[in-house]
Formats: structure tokens, sequence, C-alpha cells
């Protein structure tokens, strides 16, 4: 396994190129199942979840050639041989459940083992199947696999309970070559949905009002090839930007959209960080002490559950108390109580933290329990006194790209130790 070594690190500063967004590429790598033509993707993040996405591909029978130097993904599902994913495969990533509504659409017929990915709470699919039964799917759950099959999907009106990206994503895929007009009310409008829905319109998909609460999709009969440049990845953006904040440095994030970072651009202001968007990416600067914040995890356009970790990190060094509440997932506070061994002071009542200030944190051995933790970890080791290890970061290397080697170029002491 392994591990990384952390040494006190102030003052990061220079520039870092965001990467391809791992929340788009996914949904976009599994909407590559709905056409026989080939797709050819750019900013494709060399990551281990993508990895495990394009294995799964592969197993049902999709061509995928991969360039993870220039980060291009060519692919093409001209015959999907298998409709039945295996459970080692998809017990790497929850977005692996992704596969079910293209299969749907395109073969009639799926069967998918429950997902996996990090043990951040409960995350049941029953939105999911909610709307492929709208859509005319019978679905049978059993022995921790979902199996559907229809005859052909056709066009409903679907109201999802709770926004969510991955049902949102799902029905979406699988309605676009549905019979008549599909609406989905309550849908999620995250940036990753817009995009999705973008490369979805670029294969002839008839998708109108995305990016709202009640998307429309007029099905089609036959998709297209496309090209598509994937979005940058604003949960990258927000780890970076909070990494120029509590080591009091001045990073330059190149290639973010201020437009997906407006709550964190927010909360960090709040903190008496400094932020400059210009033409061509953000400036993140510290030139004066970090102050307490409240804040609350939302779907977008509130605050990403996502960077709730990493602004924990940030709360443990800031002057005063922070409150922060987390609404979206009910496990996701594991990361306390290893951010607590390094001296943080940290009070957990159910899905609120409370987190005073200490004036410094000291380095210790410590776990990174998830993708997200892994990363806010590491971000606090930046500030502590000492010698941090971290271990099981594998976490961290399914969702950042080549993340110890864009800290070190900002002056991080970092190093991966095997």
């Amino acid at each position: 396994m392994s591990k990384f070594i952390v040494s006190k690190s102030l003052g990061l500063c220079g520039k870092v190129e965001i990467s391809g967004a791992k929340n788009a590429v996914l949904p976009i790598l599994c909407a590559c199942i709905l056409t026989e033509k080939e797709c050819v993707l750019s900013s494709v993040p060399p990551l281990m979840d993508v990895y495990a996405m394009m294995d799964i591909l592969k197993a049902l029978g999709v061509k995928v050639q991969y360039d993870s130097v220039n980060q291009i993904a060519k692919i093409k599902a001209e015959r999907v041989t298998k409709t039945k994913e295996e459970y080692e495969m998809a017990g790497k990533l929850r977005a692996s459940f992704l596969v079910m509504g293209p299969l749907l659409a395109r073969r009639q017929k799926a069967k998918i083992p429950l997902p996996g990915g990090c043990q951040i709470g409960t995350r049941p699919v029953d939105l999911h199947l909610k709307g492929f039964i709208k859509l005319g799917a019978k679905i049978k759950q059993e022995h921790g696999f979902v199996m559907g099959r229809c005859r052909r999907l056709v066009g409903s009106h679907i109201y999802l309970d709770f926004p969510s990206v991955g049902a949102t994503e799902n029905i979406m895929m699988a309605a676009v070559l549905a019979d008549g007009v599909t609406v989905i009310e309550n849908a999620a409008v995250e940036p990753e949905i817009v995009d999705l829905a973008e490369f979805l319109n670029k294969m002839g998909a008839k998708i109108t009002d995305y990016g709202t609460g009640a998307i429309t999709i007029n099905g089609v009969k036959t998709l297209e090839g496309a090209n598509h440049n994937v979005i940058p990845d604003r949960i990258e953006a927000g780890t970076f930007m909070v990494a120029a904040a509590i080591t009091g440095g001045d990073i330059f994030l190149t290639n973010a959209v201020p437009d997906h970072l407006g709550a964190i651009t927010s909360k960090l202001k709040e903190a008496n960080v400094d932020i400059e968007e210009l033409a061509h990416g953000i400036r993140v600067c510290t030139k004066g002490e970090i102050t307490a914040f409240n804040l609350k995890t939302m779907p977008f356009p509130g605050f990403p559950t996502d960077l709730q970790a990493v602004f924990m990190s940030l709360s443990t060094v800031a002057k005063g108390t922070s409150v922060i509440t987390e609404t979206v997932f009910e496990n996701r506070f594991l990361h306390a109580g290893e951010l607590t061994r390094m001296g943080a002071d940290i009070k957990i009542d159910g899905r609120i933290a409370v987190v005073d200030g200490v004036r410094k944190l000291t380095a210790t051995q410590v776990k990174a329990t998830d993708l997200r933790a892994g990363a806010a970890l590491v971000l606090a080791a930046m500030t502590a006194e000492g010698e941090t290890e971290i271990s099981d970061i594998f976490h961290i290397d399914r969702g950042y790209c080549l993340f110890e080697e864009k800290l070190i170029k900002l002056g991080a002491k970092i190093r991966r130790e095997d």
C-alpha cells in the first residue's frame, strides 16, 4: 500500500492546471454505449476511477483506446456483446451503476450489481429504478444484482424526490432513445449534468432545459458519434483554492470555471481569503488571518458535499468557531477523527460539526477514509508541525489527477512511499 509523507509546507505559490472532471467523464463514458459510432473525448484524466470505468466498458464488448499522456479516449461501442456487469468491477466505484440506463436503451436489458465506491453513507439507487420503471422497464432485485428488461423504453413524466445527480444522468441517458417525450422534474442542475446533456446533444439527442429543474428529452431512433472536451473539475479546483488558503499561499488556477465555483468562492471570501477572477483562471491568495465560517452542504448551486472535508481542514486552523452541517451524506465526517489526531478541536453531533480553530496542528499517522477525506488530510498536514504519514492514499488516486506532482510544483513537501 502506498502512503504520503507530508512535511510543513507554508506559502504554496505558482500556477496549477485543473484537470478534466472525474464526475463528468464517468457518465460521458457510459453514454458512449448508446451509439455504434466512435466517440472521441479529450481532457480525460488518468484516474483510477476512469480506468475502472474503461475496464467495465471493455468487459461489455466496447472498444476503448486511451492516450493517458494527451488524455484522449476513443470509445466505439459497435457491438455491445454483454449486458451483465461483473460484481468485482462494479465494487470499485459508485458510477458503475450508470451503465444501466444506456444498456436498457441500447440492448433492452441489463444486469448490474449494486454499486461500490467510498463508504460515506447510504446512496440508494431507488430513484434510478423508479425512473426506469416509469420509462417502461421491468425491474427485479436479487442476490445483490438489479435486473432490468424492456421491449422498448417509452417517454414519461418523472419526478425525482431528491435532485440526485446519478439518477438524473442515468434516466437522461435511458430516455434519449425512448419513444416520445420524457420530462425529469426536480432534476439535478450540476455542471456535470449540463456537460453530459451537451455531449448527448452532439450525438444527436434532443435535450432541452438541462441545467434547470425540469429537463425535457425528445426521444430519437439512433445516435451518432461525437467529439467532446470534458469540463474542468470543480472539486479539484476547490481543493487547490483551499490549499492556497490553508498554507497562506498564492496560487493561480488555470482552466477553472468561475461559474462552477460560486459557493466555494463565497465561502473562502467569508474566511478572509482573496479571490480574483481573471480571463484565464482564478487567483487565490491569503494576506491575513483565516477567520471562522459556517457552511451547509447542498445540491448545486449550493456548497458541494465533496468539498466539505477540505473546508473542515481549513476550519481547524481558522480563528474562531466554525459550524459545518452535512445534509447530503450521513456518514461523511470520518475525517474528523483523523484531524483530531492531529490536534484539531472538533465536536460532532449527528450531521453537525463544531470546529474551534487551534494555533497549530501536529504531525502524526493518519488514514484516508475516503477520496475527499484523503485530500483534506494532505492539506491539513501541510500546516502541521513535523512529518505526517497518510496511509490508504489509493482513495486519493481515484479522484485527483497527479495530486502530489501538482502540489510539489507549488512548493509542497510531499512524497509517495510504497
